[in-house]
């Protein structure tokens, strides 16, 4: 059982990701800052640490280099980016951007505690490396059992679709050009940008990912190109932007749908000169990154409505990769649950759980709507939930994989959400008649500030 350091002020994120940890095999615990970790345990005595880099007094960073060997994997939310990229470049294992899905959380937990153990020579290999910034190509010890053509940087897929998605990979990542990548929600439109970055020049340099979606529209375009100091009420120093927190790398534009139309028209214009311009600021700067842009959204539509410039979206498809979905792809979606269960076995030195030939016939014929994320947060409930050696149908929990989980009831003690962000909706939608938005933000243990941020990035607006 690995020992797991959790760092975080938020009381209902910490209560949710002790709870997913523990439900994984692990031993967590918990701290709401780094005084308090440091007051009552020793540092060095953890497997790995997880923490926020927003904390009480010292920022989460500040844990980089006083762990002892044990990797260090900061999360951290649109504002705070440029803040992790540099604890990556100082040392941090990792970092994971707010908000994301539990299995992403696993996955990443698992691969540095694998590594971990390999570097100190105990039996466990290496679980294949999930998608991560500032990474470089996994060494071949890291990635499961598969043949060549099944498997690439993390994808799994041994479909004609997917191996058409492989081969353009390859062809594209040592270019330069700006990729635009396509699919449904789901599909691993961020897995397969990473893929791009591992394979690419630029390996060693950092890979940023900005959810366009996550932030507000009035700040998204100081935190893409930086401020000066004195650019608005609140400036009070000079700050670069996520543009200038890719240099060197690759910049993730996720759901570049999204962006208001003037930071759209100053990414155009970006993407003429190789310059930005930090918000007040004079000058313009010269960068050097790589830029990848995704979307489910239809831009050819978008750009017929005037909702998205016509000359940046060319700009964008100079090279365009489309993600099939998963009921697109016949015979993969077993072959990535059975992937994740051979990632699992090799995390916890298990032999691994098999699936029933029942279990991978529903597997197969499932529609599985929310695609490859769907799939795995499937799998990665049976994993629990199993107590024998084979996973059975009924733990896959089909019957209600297309239906949005109902809201707990009042009387029931742990949350059954698939994300922190629904439970945060789940939470806030069950009580919000009833509560006052300040007793509402203290049980959820954030601020007002953070509760109205949320609620206008969810888009659940107040009752009136």
């Amino acid at each position: 059982m690995s020992r797991i350091l959790l760092v975080e002020d938020e009381v209902v994120i910490r209560m949710e990701l002790r709870r997913l940890l523990a439900r994984h095999g692990h031993d967590v615990v918990e701290a709401g800052s780094i005084a308090e970790a440091e007051a009552a345990h020793d540092l060095r005595a953890f497997d790995l640490v997880l923490a926020d880099v927003r904390l009480p007094g010292a920022p989460g960073t500040e844990l980089v280099g006083r762990c002892g060997g044990a990797p260090v994997v900061l999360m951290t939310s649109y504002a705070t980016v440029k803040a992790a990229v540099d604890a990556v470049k100082r040392g941090a294992a990792d970092y994971l951007s707010k908000p994301f899905d539990h299995a992403e959380l696993v996955a990443l937990v698992d691969h540095h505690l694998a590594g971990a153990r390999s570097a100190q020579g105990t039996p466990a290999e290496s679980a294949p490396r999930p998608p991560s910034p500032a990474s470089v190509p996994p060494s071949p010890a890291s990635t499961p059992p598969a043949p060549d053509d099944e498997e690439l940087e993390g994808m799994i897929g041994g479909s004609a679709a997917m191996r058409e998605v492989f081969a353009r990979v390859r062809k594209v990542a040592p270019s330069e050009a700006t990729l635009l990548v396509l699919g449904e929600s789901g599909t691993g439109k961020e897995t397969l940008a990473r893929a791009v970055h591992r394979l690419s020049p630029r390996r060693q340099c950092p890979f940023v990912r900005v959810h366009c979606a996550a932030i507000p529209e009035g700040l998204i375009e100081g935190e893409l190109f930086g401020h000066e100091r004195g650019a608005f009420p609140g400036a009070l120093s000079a700050r670069p932007g996520l543009c200038e927190a890719a240099e060197g790398g690759t910049l993730l534009l996720d759901e570049i749908a999204e962006l208001p139309a003037r930071v759209q028209a100053r990414l155009l214009r970006f993407l003429q000169t190789g310059e930005v311009r930090r918000v007040g600021a004079a000058q313009a700067r010269r960068l050097d990154m790589r830029l990848v842009a995704a979307t489910q959204r239809d831009l050819v539509a978008m750009v017929r409505q005037g909702s998205f410039l016509s000359d940046l979206y060319f700009r964008l498809r100079v090279l365009e990769i489309r993600l099939p979905p998963l009921r697109e792809r016949p015979g993969d979606s077993v072959r990535i649950a059975e992937s994740l269960l051979t990632r699992r076995a090799r995390t916890t030195g298990q032999r691994p759980l098999a699936l029933s030939p029942e279990a991978r016939a529903a597997i197969a014929a499932a529609p599985w709507p929310g695609n490859v994320r769907d799939l795995e947060n499937a799998v990665h409930r049976a994993m629990v939930l199993a107590e024998g050696r084979e996973i059975g149908v009924g733990l896959l929990g089909l019957d209600d994989a297309a239906q949005p989980a109902p809201p707990p009831a009042a009387h029931e003690s742990e949350p059954r959400s698939d994300s922190l962000e629904g439970y945060f909706r789940r939470f806030v939608l069950e009580h919000q008649n009833e509560l006052t938005e300040t007793e509402i933000a203290r049980r959820l243990g954030i601020s007002r500030k953070a509760l109205w941020e949320r609620r206008q990035r969810l888009g659940i607006p107040r009752p009136r």
